[in-house]
Order: C-alpha cells, then structure tokens, then sequence
C-alpha cells in the first residue's frame, strides 16, 4: 500500500485576504477545485474573524502556540495544544483570538462528507473502512504506524494519508499526532 506524504515545509504559504495568517494546504481531495476534504495547516498571527464556509464542516486543532478562543455564534471555545481538535459549522460567524500570540493550527474541512479529527498519544489503533480516506500529520515528532501489514514511518511537520483499499487496522506509536478518517 503505498501512502502519500506531503512535508508541511514543502508548501507554499498563501497569504489570507484579511492579513491575520496564511495557509499551506496539504491535501484537496479529490481535487482543488471541487474538494470533499481540505487539510491545511494555517499560521495565525492576528486575531480576528475566520472565513465563512457555508455547507462545510470544520475541525480546528492548535499545533504550537498558547492557543486561542473561538467564538463561534456568540460561544467561547478554548482550543490548545493539549485539547482535543474543535469542531463547528463553516457557516457559523466565527471569531478567533490569540491567547499570547502566534499559533500553527491544523484544519480539516469537509464538504458532503463525514468525518473525524483526533489526537492520538502513545500506543493506539484504529478501526478503518474500505473507500475513507485516512491521514495522519504528526507536527513535532515521528510517526510509527503499521496499516495492511506495512510499517510507516513519517517525519516531523508531514501528511500521510491514502483511500483505504480495504478494511483494516492502523497501529499507531507516538508522542502525539493528529488522526483522520473521512468517509468518502
């Protein structure tokens, strides 16, 4: 099985329109145009509001930095690098401000699909359906993990993910990383 990895250093940062950070999209499946999923790691260096995504489902998770709060539809969210990924509604007025300053964080957005984003710590495993879409992004430590009885490796601040070619296991082994599943 061959997995597909994508170094966050590889990408080229896009500025966002209000000036509060930029984005590297990592992953548009199947295509950029028309994605159903949408991975990105965005820097953000301002508070202020987020785009609106009418019709998309957001998860949110805080890869370096003090963290931030989220007020989505006039309710605070605390998000940081220990809590679990946020998830909300792309439609929904969104607001974002900077706990201490500066922080990496990680998106995944989905459109006419459903989804999951967890952090995953130590020794785990999950359960994948045939035709999901799986990734995993490890932002400051290697990532072990076995899928149809091959053994991967990937590299700090680096996606790997593939269409799953059938039912199957994944064995992680990490300090911490960040796991999805999109049912495509």
């Amino acid at each position: 099985m061959n997995w597909h990895q994508v170094g966050l250093d590889s990408i080229a940062a896009t500025p966002w329109r209000n000036g509060g950070g930029t984005t590297r999209e990592l992953l548009a499946w199947p295509h950029a145009g028309e994605w159903k999923a949408r991975v990105s790691v965005a820097q953000v260096a301002a508070s202020g509001p987020f785009s609106s995504y009418p019709g998309v489902a957001r998860w949110f998770a805080v890869l370096s930095g003090e963290g931030v709060t989220l007020r989505v539809d006039g309710r605070e969210h605390a998000v940081t690098r220990s809590s679990q990924p946020f998830a909300f509604d792309g439609a929904s007025a969104c607001e974002c401000d900077l706990a201490v300053g500066p922080t990496e964080d990680f998106n995944l957005m989905l459109r006419g699909c459903e989804g999951v984003l967890q952090r995953v710590h130590g020794r785990q495993e999950r359960e994948c359906r045939r035709g999901a879409i799986v990734g995993v992004y490890s932002h400051a430590h290697e990532v072990a993990f076995r899928a149809v009885e091959v053994r991967i490796v990937i590299p700090p601040r680096t996606l790997a993910w593939n269409v799953m070619p059938l039912d199957e296991r994944i064995d992680f082994a990490t300090e911490d990383a960040l796991w999805f599943e999109v049912a495509a």
